[in-house]
C-alpha cells in the first residue's frame, strides 16, 4: 500500500460530519428563513400569554412533589434497564463460557442486593 492511500484516511471522515451538522442545522436555517420571511407577525395578549394544554394558568406552578416518588420512579428505572440487559445474555446462553457466567451471576447478585436494600430501607412502599 503506498503512503497516498493514508492522505485520505480521515477525508471520509470528515465528509460525514460536516454531513450530519448540515443535516441537523439545515431545518432549523430554513424554519427561521420562513418565520422571518412568510410568517406573519401579530403579537397580541392572546397571542403571549402562557398557557399550558389550551388552558389558562391559575395559582402557582412550583408544586412540591415527595421525594419517595422520585425515588421510586428512578429504583423503577433502574430494574427496568438492568433486565434488558440480561437478555444478551438470555439469548446467547448456550454458547457462552464460564467467565460470561460468572459475570451474569456477579451482576444478578448486584441487581438483588440492590433491591433487598431499596426493600428494607422502604423505598417500594406506597404511603
Amino acid at each position: 500500500m503506498s503512503a497516498a492511500g493514508n492522505d485520505y484516511a480521515y477525508l471520509t471522515i470528515f465528509i460525514l460530519m460536516v454531513a450530519a451538522v448540515v443535516f441537523a442545522c439545515a431545518p432549523l436555517f430554513m424554519a427561521r428563513l420562513w418565520a422571518t420571511y412568510f410568517s406573519p407577525n401579530k403579537p397580541g395578549h392572546d397571542k403571549n400569554a402562557t398557557y399550558e394544554c389550551g388552558l389558562e394558568s391559575k395559582g402557582d406552578a412550583w408544586i412540591q412533589f415527595k421525594s419517595e416518588y422520585y425515588l421510586y420512579a428512578i429504583i423503577f428505572l433502574i430494574f427496568d434497564v438492568e433486565t434488558i440487559f440480561l437478555l444478551p445474555f438470555a439469548v446467547s446462553f448456550t454458547g457462552l463460557g464460564v467467565g460470561a457466567f460468572v459475570s451474569l451471576m456477579i451482576f444478578l447478585f448486584m441487581l438483588v442486593s440492590g433491591l433487598a436494600w431499596a426493600w428494607k430501607k422502604g423505598v417500594l412502599t406506597w404511603r
